[in-house]
């Protein structure tokens, strides 16, 4: 018997109360009566511990240039550092303009977004009906959506933007709001879009400010970010002859920091092109808008490095 058992037995008076308090949670000289539940035992009301809500990240700072931003010929441009989302560097932003092809971007994220990269996609007849650049897409050829995605990132195929509108939405005009409403989402409130590939269209404009927050949408798009930073891409047709399709973003091959975006150009909207870069730990965007074939590759390149400290 344990020492414990033996000291209940032995001394019956203290111990046979002891023991009946711990039985029944009693207190010392406190024995339940028959017929009766035994005494409750006194709870103490205990509080909780206040939690407190967990600190948010601390918000990256923006690498500072050190000096002023170069002088560019664009008309709005816009350079944002991707990290902070904060800008570096601001020209008419908020100046309404047609953005040619820069606005696939947009397209392609609507694309992406829908999710079936894999499908099968159908080209119809009225998707070739569309002006230049075109890649040749001929009504009834079958393409894997992720293929045609990467040609028009890459060479900026009109056909290829109307044939992946109409698959998204089942026509032009459809895929125009899901677009819109896309803008929406990334809070571009200055912009209106009213076809998939850029064509001057009454009423289609953006801004430089809108679009910085595209670009970084897109940047932020694995998908859209491994394709832009492709120089060439093989592009293989239905009947089975296979091209290569040079990228359009020729900063692409000027600057060693350079890793995508996207190009655009129409009479209405000049040239334009959407940049991004990577210099170690610091990453921008930069939105040059209504520019000239002169002008346009050295600011894009200037402004980026510029932005990276390069």
């Amino acid at each position: 018997m344990r020492q414990s058992d033996q000291d209940l037995d032995h001394r019956p008076g203290h111990s046979r109360r002891r023991f009946l308090s711990l039985v029944t949670g009693a207190s010392a000289g406190t024995v339940a009566s028959c017929g009766t539940s035994p005494a409750e035992p006194r709870r103490t009301a205990t509080r909780a511990a206040p939690v407190s809500a967990p600190r948010p990240a601390p918000r990256p700072r923006p690498f500072r240039p050190a000096g002023p931003a170069p002088t560019i010929y664009g008309r709005s441009a816009m350079v944002v550092d991707v990290n902070s989302g904060e800008t570096l560097f601001a020209k008419a932003a908020d100046t309404r303009r047609a953005v040619a092809s820069t606005q696939k971007l947009l397209t392609a994220l609507v694309v992406i977004e829908s999710g079936g990269l894999n499908d099968t996609v159908t080209v119809a007849a009225s998707d070739t009906w569309v002006e230049p650049t075109k890649i040749g897409l001929k009504a009834g050829q079958r393409y894997r959506k992720f293929d045609l995605v990467a040609a028009l990132l890459v060479r900026s195929g009109n056909d290829v933007a109307r044939c992946l509108g109409r698959d998204h939405s089942g026509s032009q005009e459809a895929f125009a709001a899901a677009m819109n409403a896309k803008a929406r989402r990334l809070g571009m409130r200055q912009s209106n879009f009213c076809n998939p590939h850029g064509l001057t269209e009454a009423g289609q404009l953006s801004t430089a400010r809108d679009m910085s927050k595209v670009a970084l949408a897109a940047y932020r798009s694995r998908t859209v970010r491994s394709i832009t930073s492709l120089k060439t891409l093989p592009f293989r047709f239905a009947d089975g002859r296979t091209i290569t399709l040079k990228n359009t973003n020729k900063v692409l091959e000027r600057s060693p920091y350079c890793n995508g975006l996207k190009t655009g150009y129409t009479r209405a909207a000049g040239r334009c092109l959407i940049s991004s870069g990577r210099n170690g730990n610091r990453e921008v965007v930069v939105v040059v808008l209504g520019s000239n074939t002169t002008n346009i590759w050295d600011d894009s390149k200037a402004l980026l490095h510029w932005g990276l400290g390069a």
